[in-house]
């Protein structure tokens, strides 16, 4: 396939949400605030986890990461993305295609490692109170970040390499709105079948694992919650994971919905739109939803807003 008289891809052509011409101004304007709220949300939740004295616990700790890895992988999105609404050739080179999705892919698995932390810190804090500090300690904190970080970009560094080893030729119109395994691997003029089971290998592992942490610890935590005798203790206990529990709900349910759907009933259109809620919507959710639930966080901005303000 690859040796015929085909011109090597030495750029992509981003089709983008929508092609509608009508669509691109008003797109821009909707995902320009989605972005800006992006950016606000986590790095203020960055900035406050890190300067108040109040909030250096192992659960914003995470939180923290939490927000920088949101931040990391909206932003390999959104930039190329509100630029190709203004123009009219939403064109990425060769290696800018290669760099956004290694990027994205750190990331995504950094997020999907991050949540399942997140909720094994929560389970030692519910279900093993007294030993918190010694389980979950600022040296257990910063190695269990650092295998995510190296995890995660390790697996971009694999991933990324078996897709773009492949052969591109001629054809190099990607139905997307930015470089994405499926879209990409569907104009190859070469064999897939290697890139394919790597990706379903990483992908699949990486999701069993981090989903079964995630159930075991809330299965626990539940159980401990339904235990304590108190109304009032329970609904303590349960305060402290809400926040978490709903975005791992929004996370997972995402992911779900876009892999578990019916082979027939799949197609890249809907891949786009849970790509849309998964890269740029839960990102700008997450500091929502750890705000608004969240006391210490509320009372952490308001003394950093007064302390600004005198």
């Amino acid at each position: 396939m690859a040796n015929g008289n085909f011109t090597r891809v030495t750029e992509f052509i981003l089709i983008g949400v929508s092609e509608r011409p009508d669509l691109q101004i008003p797109l821009f304007f909707v995902f320009l605030v989605i972005y800006g709220l992006t950016v606000t949300g986590n790095l203020s939740i960055i900035t406050l986890t890190s300067v108040d004295s109040r909030l250096q616990t192992p659960m914003y700790f995470f939180l923290r990461h939490l927000a920088m890895v949101n931040l990391g992988n909206s932003t390999v999105i959104a930039p190329k993305m509100l630029i190709n609404f203004l123009v009219k050739k939403h064109t990425i080179s060769f290696y800018e295609c290669a760099i956004q999705l290694g990027g994205f892919l750190v990331f995504i698995v950094a997020e999907i490692f991050v949540l399942a932390v997140m909720a094994y810190d929560r389970y030692v804090a519910i279900c093993n109170p007294l030993l918190y500090m010694a389980v979950v300690s600022r040296r257990i904190c910063l190695l269990l970040v650092s295998l995510t970080y190296l995890y995660s970009f390790s697996t971009s560094i694999v991933t990324s390499f078996s897709v773009f080893s492949m052969a591109y030729c001629s054809f190099n119109v990607i139905n997307h709105f930015y470089c994405d395994i499926v879209p990409l691997l569907a104009l190859s003029c070469s064999n897939t079948s290697f890139p394919e089971t790597v990706v379903f290998i990483s992908a699949s592992t990486n999701l069993m694992f981090s989903i079964t942490v995630v159930v075991a610890s809330y299965f626990n935590i539940i159980v401990s919650i339904l235990r304590i005798r108190s109304s009032e203790g329970r609904k303590r206990a349960f305060s402290t994971c809400a926040s978490h529990m709903t975005a791992v709900s929004v996370f997972y349910g995402t992911l779900l919905f876009m892999y578990l759907q019916p082979r027939n009933n799949h197609s890249l259109e809907t891949d786009k739109m849970a790509s849309v809620f998964y890269t740029l919507v839960i990102p700008m959710l997450n500091p929502m939803i750890y705000s608004l639930r969240n006391k210490d966080v509320k009372a952490a901005l308001k003394r950093f807003l007064t302390n600004s303000c005198c």
